[in-house]
């Protein structure tokens, strides 16, 4: 087995070819902003299990909130889930494109951010293993 073929390196080589076919969907979005009845794309972000495998159960629920010992205050009005700030759905304008701008961008910073966190990780990762070995 190749260094690089570990489950770890692979995982996050998945997550690298993701996060680059995800710019790629969002850039559409941005450059469709103006085009009549488009509606936004994104792309389900791969699960991985602890060996870093595809997971078997697939998409992610939602987590609910739980008290420690009972003693845990909490706010008014407190929604029973953590993703109480996630938007449903998106403006239409009149000509029928449902694009946000500012949420995009938002996406594509995020997204960008997300790479090259994950970048540095598999190649801080290939350069220990190759250190371990003594190939460096």
């Amino acid at each position: 087995m190749a260094i690089s073929d570990m489950p770890m390196l692979s995982a996050l080589r998945t997550k690298m070819q993701w996060h680059q076919e995800r710019q790629r969907v969002l850039a559409e979005n941005v450059a469709n902003s103006d085009t009549p009845k488009f509606r936004p794309r994104d792309l389900v972000e791969p699960k991985f299990d602890k060996v870093g495998g595809p997971a078997a159960g697939g998409g992610m629920g939602q987590l609910p909130m739980m008290r420690a010992q009972g003693v845990n205050i909490s706010p008014a009005g407190a929604s029973a889930t953590f993703a109480q700030n996630n938007r449903v759905g998106y403006e239409t304008r009149p000509a029928g494109n449902a694009v946000n701008l500012e949420d995009e961008m938002l996406k594509v910073s995020a997204n960008q951010m997300d790479f090259a966190a994950a970048s540095s990780l598999y190649s801080r990762s290939l350069g220990l293993l190759k250190t371990a070995i003594g190939k460096r």
